[in-house]
């Protein structure tokens, strides 16, 4: 076989590395990571003192989170902000061969996020668009929405960006048969793989950072936008259930506002009151009521109270006393503050790594909750990011074609892998909190198996084999 030759592409410092560079090529080098650094500092500089803010209000509405994890989040979205430099870093200090790889897999990769992030946006934005019409500062209220989204977007569409990347570029190298010539240089797979993973990797650094905090929270916290755009309140928590058991209180919240602690109400409340013996007492149900944290005491609005406590008959059927009070009614001996009653009505899917942590933290005592639930996510939010890597070593013995076949059937096992992965993610997500499967392996039992079936498949590689017959072998048809 007549193999191209490598002087008309392969740059020349690579093939004299033992050559010393000069300062203006070590500058040009480096430029990207300076370029990179300097955009990374200013936005910092400037979005360090909005989470900032941000912190201290979560801390002083809910007082009983966990305050080193929440005070981490500014130092989290700073490392996030210089994780592109790092990897400019990267590309300026490896050979060549490598910057070529990168710069053909990131531009891919690049062009194929741009597509589906436009394609993910245009969709939403369709659904949306009659809430953001209504709304009276529409334009504001959109640009506000999907800044907030994007984290969302990155989390979801990464992973199967630098898939479709890593069987587009490496399928354009194996066509042009710059594959085989890069090995004839005494690189082998493994070599070739490695700066590509280091990009998957730079991907799920990213991924990890946004799902500390931001990527889960966006997800509850756009639905109160939209919520709010249609002139409703943004609600943190809907229907929440909350029993006090040293008051022997049992309170029902129909909507729970994320300014709660800045004094917006809580609004269609019913409190229920039992007796030292399980019997009911006594049924207060209000539109609206506020929590004042100097006082430490409830207010109630619109309320309208039922005494069950008393009997019309001796041995009769228990019979309620309506009481309609004129304005509100304050409680002074009910203790239970907002943060407490709230952390049975959170989601879990929209609770970043200081809320999971805070939660099972606060709930650790308590034998009526479902911790499962929480557990599983508190695993996944670590987990999650891991599928960007494990997608790229999946991807890249099936982009890797020795042969005139093409890449064809590699795509289309790679496209079946993945959806294959999303699968079990969904199931053993499901069994996690359910009880079937310890919380850990639900949360990383997807990645285990990706990676496992990557090095199977790169293994087959390098000594040979063919791919398709081992995982005809391995699938159970």
């Amino acid at each position: 076989m007549k193999v191209p030759c490598l002087g008309s592409w392969l740059p020349a410092d690579d093939r004299l590395a033992s050559q010393p560079l000069g300062s203006s090529s070590l500058f040009k080098r480096f430029l990207p990571a300076i370029i990179l650094s300097l955009i990374g500092a200013a936005l910092a500089a400037y979005l360090f003192p909005i989470e900032q803010k941000a912190v201290n209000e979560h801390l002083a509405g809910f007082p009983e989170s966990d305050a080193m994890a929440h005070l981490l989040r500014p130092v989290v979205l700073c490392f996030i902000c210089f994780i592109p430099a790092v990897g400019a870093l990267y590309y300026g200090m490896v050979r060549s061969l490598d910057r070529y790889l990168i710069r053909e897999f990131f531009g891919s990769f690049l062009l194929t996020f741009l597509a589906l992030y436009a394609i993910f946006t245009l969709l939403d934005l369709t659904d949306n668009m009659g809430d953001f019409k209504d709304a009276d500062n529409a334009g504001a209220l959109m640009l506000h929405y999907y800044g907030i989204l994007f984290p969302v977007a990155f989390v979801l569409l990464a992973p199967f960006s630098l898939l479709l990347a890593m069987l587009y570029s490496l399928g354009k190298l194996s066509q042009s048969q710059e594959i085989v010539s890069m090995i004839q240089t005494g690189r082998g797979v493994v070599r070739l793989i490695l700066p590509l993973a280091m990009v998957g990797f730079m991907a799920s650094l990213v991924c990890l950072g946004f799902n500390y905090q931001w990527a889960p929270w966006a997800e509850g916290y756009k639905d109160a936008l939209i919520e709010q755009a249609r002139g409703g309140s943004a609600s943190q928590a809907r229907n929440v259930v909350y029993y006090h058991s040293e008051g022997r209180r049992l309170w029902f919240i129909g909507s729970f506002p994320y300014e709660h602690n800045t004094g917006e109400a809580l609004t269609n409340v019913v409190v229920r009151t039992f007796s030292e013996s399980g019997e009911p007492e006594m049924r207060l149900q209000a539109k609206n009521a506020t929590w004042n944290v100097d006082r430490s005491q409830w207010t109630f609005e619109d309320v309208e109270i039922q005494h069950l406590d008393r009997r019309l008959f001796e041995n009769g059927p228990l019979m309620p006393e309506y009481e309609i009070p004129e304005g509100p009614v304050t409680f002074k001996t009910w203790s239970e503050p907002p943060w407490q009653i709230i952390h049975p009505g959170l989601e879990g899917e929209n609770l970043g790594i200081p809320g999971l942590y805070s939660w099972l933290k606060t709930n650790s005592d308590e034998s009526w909750v479902n911790k499962r639930r929480f557990l599983t996510q508190w695993y996944y939010r670590w987990a999650q990011p891991g599928i960007c890597l494990a997608l790229v070593l999946l991807a890249a013995p099936l982009g890797i074609v020795f042969t005139r076949r093409g890449a064809a059937g590699g795509i289309a096992l790679a496209v079946f892998l993945s959806a294959g992965m999303m699968f079990t993610t969904t199931v053993f997500l499901a069994l996690g909190e359910s009880g079937y499967l310890p919380p850990i392996w639900a949360a990383w039992g997807t990645n285990i198996a990706a990676t496992i079936l990557a090095l199977v498949l790169i293994q087959r590689r390098l000594v040979g084999r063919p791919i398709f017959q081992t995982l005809k072998k391995l699938l159970p048809f």
